[in-house]
């Protein structure tokens, strides 16, 4: 069947109202739980043909919060759906007001590459769980996770309810001249801006989980050892191909060579090797040429090596930077790590707030006063303070950006919100009203009215 024919037919099954039965969406939800399940295996293949992620972080960072998020929903999903009471004014007694939260209709969630399983099928089980019909679009570049989950789904779910679309850029083209309920987009700001353009023709409103340049910040009252290792781990996993890795540090002046040092040490006990199962390649040729041009080798603290045959980029620390190097001009998203130094705390703060708003931000620190200084002044769309990119294993934080790095969030509560319109219904008695808002108008009327505002 054409894309276009699936549309419709999504649009004719969302009519018949099968997908509002709370018992219906279980059913699906159990199912492709139980999919992921028995397909794991291939599903760990297809990920390590495409830039040889290991199973353990394959499950760690994808499958397990896809499995989480499904358990979640399974639990949830009942007092999620129910009506709920709000207070009723003094102006609608007698009456009685509810909120209904109502599925949008078909969706078109387009997923990322970089974390291909869960940056796909999580927006999709939220979307499901809130009631909705799905074409899910995956990202052509990780081209065999594309494949695995188009033949997963495709074989064992009906179209008219769920699709998943394999195709490249002429493939999303397409389908972004479609009309969908809501679009849900994962991957760069550029592209954001061409998903936000396509959608605005329409009318249909987009959640975008963008990117951006992200910082960590560590000051003199860190405890140094656990920032080290904790910046050493989020920002090399996945070969810091994660749109929430710290994307550059502040290193306070006073402490810097003794953190530098501290963050070679874990690098190396790690064993970022060509050859470790645990450490990703990067995806394609295209991005390890861009990566390479960013290292200067005349700023390379440690690290540098590369192998263009394996696509392998050694994890690299560079010092001496500053903001006008070509290194702090984008998103880095590869295993490249400029360091730049500050000797004043808010001064620092205020030249972040000259840049666009990161996805993510991170503090190290036990000062009380840099901790409130960092939470009031900075806009960022999630972080943490004492650790790195955690955040998004709490469902009860939503993950979403801000300005350039995003519109709207997702996961837990917040992930069935958005996919639903939160409907407001007021149901008054027939009896008991005063005639006091019918014409013929008053100024005694008048004055009444006044002191019920």
């Amino acid at each position: 069947m054409e894309i276009q024919e699936i549309v419709s037919k999504q649009k004719e099954f969302f009519k018949t109202q099968q997908t509002k039965n709370i018992r219906f969406r279980k059913m699906y939800l159990e199912k492709l739980q139980d999919l992921i399940v028995e397909n794991e295996n291939l599903l760990y293949e297809a990920i390590d043909k495409d830039f040889g992620k290991s199973k353990f972080d394959t499950f760690t960072t994808e499958i397990s919060f896809i499995l989480n998020d499904i358990k979640y929903y399974l639990k949830n999903l009942n007092s999620f759906s129910k009506p709920k009471k709000v207070s009723t004014n003094l102006v609608n007694q007698f009456g009685e007001s509810r909120i209904h939260s109502e599925p949008l209709g078909n969706i078109l969630v387009i997923g990322a590459w970089n974390y291909p399983y869960q940056l796909s099928l999580s927006p999709i089980v939220a979307a499901l769980a809130a009631g909705n019909c799905c074409v899910l679009k995956p990202s052509e570049i990780a081209e065999n996770t594309m494949k695995i989950m188009v033949k997963i789904i495709n074989e064992n779910f009906p179209p008219e309810y769920l699709y998943a679309y394999e195709g490249g850029i002429d493939e999303t083209t397409e389908l972004l001249k479609l009309k969908f309920d809501k679009i849900f987009f994962t991957g760069s700001t550029k592209v954001g801006k061409i998903v936000y353009k396509a959608a605005a023709e329409n009318l249909t409103p987009v959640t975008l989980e963008l990117g951006g340049k992200s910082p960590a910040i560590i000051t003199k009252d860190a405890n140094l050892e656990v920032a080290a290792k904790r910046i050493v781990w989020g920002k090399f996993i996945n070969a810091g191909q994660t749109c929430v890795a710290p994307d550059y540090l502040l290193v306070e002046e006073s402490i810097q060579e003794q953190f530098l040092e501290m963050l070679r040490k874990y690098i190396q006990e790690f064993k970022y090797e060509p050859n470790s199962d645990h450490y990703t390649r990067i995806i394609n040729q295209k991005n390890f040429e861009r990566l390479i041009k960013l290292i200067n080798k005349d700023k390379i603290y440690f690290g540098g090596d590369f192998n263009a045959e394996n696509l392998y980029i050694q994890p690299t620390i560079l010092t001496n930077i500053n903001w006008n190097d070509e290194v702090m001009q984008e998103e880095i998203f590869g295993p490249i790590l400029p360091v730049i130094s500050f000797t004043n705390f808010n001064i620092t703060l205020n030249k972040i707030l000259e840049h666009e708003k990161p996805l993510a931000a991170y503090l190290f620190t036990n000062n009380s006063e840099e901790k409130e200084n960092f939470t009031q002044k900075l806009s960022f769309g999630g972080g943490c303070i004492n650790d790195v990119m955690m955040h998004l294993g709490n469902e009860n934080l939503p993950f979403g950006g801000v300005g350039n790095s995003g519109i709207g969030n997702y996961h837990g509560r917040f992930g069935f919100e958005t996919f639903s319109h939160q409907k407001a219904v007021l149901e008054r008695a027939t009896w008991g009203e005063p005639n006091i808002k019918y014409p013929p108008y008053s100024e005694k009327k008048l004055s009444w009215i006044k002191r019920f505002m």
